[in-house]
């Protein structure tokens, strides 16, 4: 259609958004499906943040907030920060979008020009890519592989950087694949940023609280303080609260920056949700009991997870330190046929007919752009997470 715009035709939608949407339609048609698709957790918003933006309504907090976010929050996110990633902030240093996606496509909108390069670690979360396109940068996939626990290495991110780089994106805890990085493995990263220093640091912070086992998070300017001034650390309450639906992601980096996203946002959205707000400066000022307990939760079902896929013939599925996501590879099933005849050539093919043939709804490995594997969210229960995993043992087990 010659009257849409030709960046559309540089930009995919959302695969996992496709995935859930899907396993939605086939529910609806009375189809027995487990959706494991959807990167959120199953838990509920805690109380005392719900009751918190009631309060707030109550108290009529209900008009518009300034465009970076109103003080109590900035002021909560600046001690956060400081309290967890002993990283020092100023609010004024801080802003609070709709969500992180807003943080980060702010972040690339207010830097990029045409011909800029976003380094970007495969396998990615979905959106990446298409927020550099749509921004009019240019993505430079380098994998991280099976055989390195989908960590990248030093020497390819080394090899990756030219005169062109804006941007290194990192992820870690990663979605799709679970993988975090060590003090030590990230030290090795960011000794190679050092010796750039024209290349900036976007890291998305997102499943910070969702690491298992005695694993420590750190986050890129507090293994190297060097980096602090051309680093943008972007996180949310999106997974560790529970508060996917309230939309409400946040960044702190060098005041420029933030000046410079504040003015987008200003043109685009202004401030975020008032009483989402609210409830945030509860998440982080408040209780932080709860998370320790679902933390728990989580890491006893990506063990369930992790054994079930492992004893599926053809299947091999990596141990993650943290998120929700498991990213098993289906290598060795390429080549062989379904009961019906039909030829497994590749991931998309895979999941396909796994959700068929099992009613089982994954996202293909092809999205993130690192196959042949596929992404399991194991934000679901325990008992579902079971059924799933031994009808994908019954089909694997049924391949030719």
């Amino acid at each position: 259609m010659a009257f849409l715009a030709d960046i559309l035709s540089r930009v995919q939608p959302s695969a996992t958004i496709a995935v859930a949407q899907k396993a939605r339609e086939l529910k609806a048609a009375g189809v027995d499906v487990i959706g494991l698709g959807a990167g959120e957790p199953d838990f509920d918003t805690p109380d005392n943040i719900k009751q918190a933006a009631i309060d707030a309504i109550n108290r009529g907090e209900t008009k518009y907030t300034p465009i970076s976010g109103i003080p109590e929050l900035r002021q909560a996110i600046a001690a956060k920060f400081k309290r967890e990633n002993q990283l020092e902030y100023d609010p004024s240093q801080v802003i609070v979008g709709t969500g992180g996606k807003q943080i980060l496509f702010n972040a690339f909108m207010a830097t990029m020009n045409a011909g800029d390069e976003v380094i970007i670690p495969t396998p990615y979360w979905v959106s990446y890519p298409e927020m550099v396109s749509i921004c009019g940068g240019t993505p430079v996939f380098v994998e991280a592989t099976i055989e390195d626990d989908f960590k990248l290495q030093p020497a390819a991110l080394e090899a990756a950087i030219t005169p062109k780089t804006k941007w290194f994106m990192f992820n870690s805890p990663s979605n799709p694949s679970g993988a975090a990085y060590s003090r030590e493995e990230l030290k090795a990263l960011t000794d190679v940023l050092m010796r750039h220093p024209h290349v900036w640091v976007l890291t998305d912070d997102m499943y910070e609280h969702l690491v298992y086992g005695d694993f420590e998070f750190t986050t890129p300017a507090q293994v190297e303080p060097g980096l602090y001034d051309r680093t943008l650390t972007m996180n949310g309450v999106s997974k560790a609260y529970a508060m996917t639906g309230w939309r409400i992601g946040y960044a702190a980096g060098p005041l420029e920056l933030v000046k410079a996203m504040d003015m987008i946002q200003g043109q685009q959205t202004s401030g975020a949700c008032s009483i989402a707000q609210w409830a945030s400066v509860e998440a982080l000022n408040g209780t932080q009991d709860f998370i320790a307990e679902r933390r728990k939760a989580f890491e006893d079902r990506r063990d369930l997870v992790v054994s079930m896929l492992n004893q599926a013939s053809g299947i091999d599925c990596p141990k993650p330190e943290g998120a929700f996501y498991v990213y098993p590879s289906c290598a060795k099933l390429i080549g062989k046929s379904t009961p019906e005849g039909k030829v497994i050539e590749n991931d998309a093919d895979f999941i396909e007919a796994l959700l068929e043939n099992e009613g089982v709804a994954v996202v293909p490995g092809s999205a993130f752009g690192l196959g042949p594997n596929f992404r399991i969210s194991y934000a679901t229960s325990s008992e579902a997470l079971r059924e799933a995993c031994s009808r994908i043992q019954r089909f694997c087990a049924s391949l030719k």
